[in-house]
């Protein structure tokens, strides 16, 4: 039985919690967080500014370091840490978030062995421990799970995962001021017929803006192709339209200010007569 997405409500594939995009969006940050890390370290310096006289001034110097950046990439829990007096601004920094996961889902996937009857059996520990082969650093830990996400989707808790990663992400871009790259289609929406189409870098599927339908790139090439030569006529026959509407005002303005002219004229020699 098919199933809707747990993030975006669209059809899923039986048996998952995630629909393709979703899963691609998901996958698409476990795959560029390593990059992004490298321009978080790029800003961990404040930038510095000439001084200013006036104001409320300051009771000490400025920390040498950004602390959101700090927050981010220095060590921490894999979960929020209890804040009974609300004075913790960030959040789960990248190491943990990604060690943390890891390890939550390498005690998910089932183990399969004999017992010592011969009788298959399948349990999960609970508490195995994930270790990539490439070593522990960010790019390995994000291997690691993107490797694992085929199983992940299939179990209820990915949707908590991915709405902790996409926290991560916008923690990180409003820092680095980055964001994914927008490109606005030419053919309009097959659902909708609004322009409203756009393709952004990182997702699987070609959006509508309007109405929300979503197309996979081939889909929206044989969409475009089909429908474009079509409208491409319409609108250089509206084009031609203005150009002549607009040749014929500029011919009749002309006409005026040549009969203006003769009119002025003839009216000049009347009076020297």
């Amino acid at each position: 039985m098919d199933n809707l997405c747990d993030i975006c409500h669209h059809h899923a594939p039986a048996d998952r919690y995630l629909c393709e995009a979703c899963e691609y969006r998901l996958h698409t940050w476990l795959r560029t967080l390593p990059r992004q890390v490298v321009l978080l370290q790029a800003c961990l310096r404040p930038e510095a500014g000439p001084a200013q006289r006036g104001g409320a001034g300051r009771a000490h110097a400025p920390l040498p370091v950004d602390l959101r950046v700090l927050d981010l990439i220095g060590p921490g829990h894999p979960v929020p840490v209890e804040d009974p007096l609300g004075d913790q601004s960030g959040g789960i920094p990248v190491t943990a978030l990604l060690t943390g996961w890891a390890y939550y889902l390498a005690g998910d996937v089932p183990a399969v062995y004999r017992d010592a009857h011969g009788t298959v059996r399948v349990e999960r520990y609970g508490q195995a421990s994930a270790w990539p082969r490439t070593g522990t650093g960010i790019t390995a830990w994000c291997t690691w799970l993107t490797r694992y996400l085929p199983y992940a989707v299939t179990r209820p808790w990915v949707s908590e995962m991915y709405t902790q990663f996409e926290d991560l992400v916008h923690r990180i871009n409003r820092i680095t001021h980055t964001k994914p790259r927008r490109t606005p289609k030419d053919a309009p929406c097959p659902g909708c017929e609004a322009f409203a189409l756009v393709e952004r870098e990182g997702d699987l599927h070609i959006s509508c803006e309007a109405c929300g339908h979503r197309l996979l790139p081939d889909a929206y090439l044989a969409h475009r192709d089909r429908i474009m030569p079509a409208l491409t006529r319409v609108a250089i026959a509206i084009a031609a339209g203005h150009e002549e509407a607009r040749q014929k005002k500029e011919a009749a303005r002309q006409v005026a200010v040549i009969k203006g002219d003769h009119a002025g004229a003839a009216s000049f020699t009347c009076s020297n007569a």
